[in-house]
């Protein structure tokens, strides 16, 4: 049985090219950085969860909600993968589940979302709360969806099928399974975030910095495999 499935759905992906060096420390153990046209990226992920169930249970109050991620790309062999830096949920037992059991980095802040349409037109936005301050990443698109070419950066950024965490002095790796997803092209956005708040010093650089891209995907169901310790 899955540990989790779930709906992930209208995924924002806000992407930054950065030098490799700034994510030597949360390298885990086994994988080595995964590089797009020699390029290394860093991204802030927004998206619901939908249908949640963990271990085929639907737990009340916690079967919709906000998630938003800062992560990055490495790979281990043939394994195209995602390390998270921090993932930001408004449900406190999905905190300590994930931390717990998966050894990612979790916080509880208040969040909310807005989804609309509107003139062929989609608005997302997700927000989170902290040091008393909103911060959000929202963006309008076109509501027709397109497949993600091969070999493209939003292919790069999008298509990864694994996760690893730090365990101390080891690895996890856990299988996330889901089907290609299709994109909306994404005519404007506006990021309003406080980096050195959310994130620490150590990214407050990203405060100054504009995205290289920025996408709006519409996700499927999704399970996450149980993890695996390397």
């Amino acid at each position: 049985m899955s540990f989790l499935k779930a709906e992930w759905r209208k995924l924002v992906m806000v992407n930054y090219e950065v030098n490799p060096d700034v994510l030597k420390e949360f390298i885990p153990k086994g994988t080595e950085l995964d590089f797009y046209e020699n390029k290394c990226y860093i991204s802030v992920v927004g998206f619901m969860f939908l249908n949640t169930k963990l271990l085929g249970v639907k737990i009340p109050f916690h079967v919709n909600f906000e998630e938003v991620n800062l992560r990055f790309y490495v790979k281990r062999k043939d394994k195209r993968g995602v390390v998270f830096i921090k993932e930001i949920v408004p449900k406190p037992a999905i905190t300590f589940v994930a931390n717990t059991i998966y050894k990612e980095n979790y916080q509880t802040l208040p969040m909310k979302h807005s989804w609309t349409e509107k003139d062929d037109m989609f608005k997302v936005s997700y927000q989170w709360k902290i040091n008393k301050k909103w911060n959000s990443i929202s963006v309008e698109s076109l509501q027709k969806s397109i497949a993600i070419e091969p070999n493209t950066q939003i292919e790069f950024i999008a298509e990864h099928y694994w996760g690893y965490a730090k365990d101390k002095n080891r690895t996890t790796e856990y299988e996330v399974k889901h089907p290609t997803w299709k994109y909306y092209p994404v005519i404007n956005h506006t990021i309003n975030i406080g980096f050195k708040a959310t994130y620490g010093a150590h990214f407050s650089f990203l405060q100054s910095q504009k995205p290289s891209s920025v996408f709006l995907l519409e996700g499927s169901e999704i399970s996450v495999e149980n993890k695996t310790v390397l």
